[in-house]
């Protein structure tokens, strides 16, 4: 037995001079505070409290202990709160990985907004296209587009996303421009096998899903290839609107069929299986799913 919990259950003893009435305050039975004074006594090697059948009384040596024990004890327990405070309170470093194109969106400016209301919280954003390996990396947080199959993870659903269908200027001078979603079947897809848009890409034509059947050019389980190879003018891509928009806005790419794209393109969060995850962890998961709820985008 702890030695704390020893003279915590003394203390109680001395206080309300009765075993019976500690045992009630610390929710025991009477036989485990006997044992506990017992075993207090026989570490110390004298006796702490006269028994008698009506009363209990400190002797020499109890009182000592009793006088001694309360500073430290208060110390203890002011440390314990401290500490507990500490661990609900979002504070510490958190490592975030996300797709480089997330890095021009939203969840910039949402993250300097949380930091803002948490300025005891650090962050460390990484911006990468490739796959991760999160607890090797030591990442806390990893967003992602598409399913996600990894049963050592809990993924939390963020937010829909817009889908584009782009290719390079080139492309589409010497292609043209499709003007219906059943015209890409005669083109070349640079397909992403892990947003589950391989091989068909599915849009909305009369507010159903429509369904088209890919022809594909080159496949990836990573959109920084793909979108590369796009803007050589080797094919077409259908990725969530934040991986292309920077370079939808630098003219290396060029949207089409926006009035049939779909907005069901999941941002998600993912974070390995924990006993206990920081507070700053839980803090930022909650704060950015009120931030996208604000937008209307948030996940049902």
């Amino acid at each position: 037995m702890d030695s704390l919990d020893l003279i915590r259950t003394f203390r109680e003893v001395a206080s309300h001079g009765s075993f019976s009435r500690a045992a009630s305050k610390l929710d025991v039975s009477k036989a485990t505070v006997s044992k506990y004074i017992a075993e207090l006594e026989s570490r110390l090697g004298v006796r702490l409290l006269n028994r008698s059948t009506r009363a209990v009384s400190l002797t020499d040596a109890g009182s000592l202990l009793l006088e001694r024990s309360k500073p430290m004890m208060e110390m203890f327990e002011d440390t314990q709160a401290e500490v507990q405070e500490h661990a609900s309170r979002p504070t510490g470093r958190l490592r975030i990985s996300a797709p480089l194109g997330a890095g021009q969106g939203d969840l910039p400016k949402m993250i300097g907004e949380f930091m803002g209301h948490y300025p005891d919280v650090s962050i460390t954003l990484h911006l990468s296209n490739r796959s991760i390996d999160m607890a090797e990396e030591g990442i806390d947080l990893a967003f992602h587009f598409g399913p996600i199959e990894d049963e050592n993870l809990i993924v939390r659903k963020l937010a829909r996303r817009s889908l584009v269908v782009c290719a390079s200027p080139v492309y589409w001078r010497k292609h043209g421009k499709p003007t219906h979603p059943s015209e890409l079947a005669n083109h070349d897809a640079l397909t992403h096998s892990r947003l589950g848009l391989h091989p068909q890409w599915r849009f909305e034509v009369d507010g159903k899903p429509f369904d088209v059947q890919m022809r594909t050019r080159m496949d990836s389980n990573e959109s920084a290839p793909l979108i590369q190879i796009a803007m050589q003018g080797f094919g077409v891509i259908y990725m969530p609107e934040m991986l292309v928009q920077p370079h939808v806005d630098h003219g290396e790419l060029v949207p089409v069929l926006e009035p049939y794209t779909r907005n069901d393109m999941w941002l998600s969060a993912a974070y390995l299986q924990r006993r206990h995850n920081s507070a700053a962890l839980r803090a930022l998961l909650d704060f950015l799913e009120m931030s996208f709820k604000r937008q209307g985008k948030v996940a049902r």
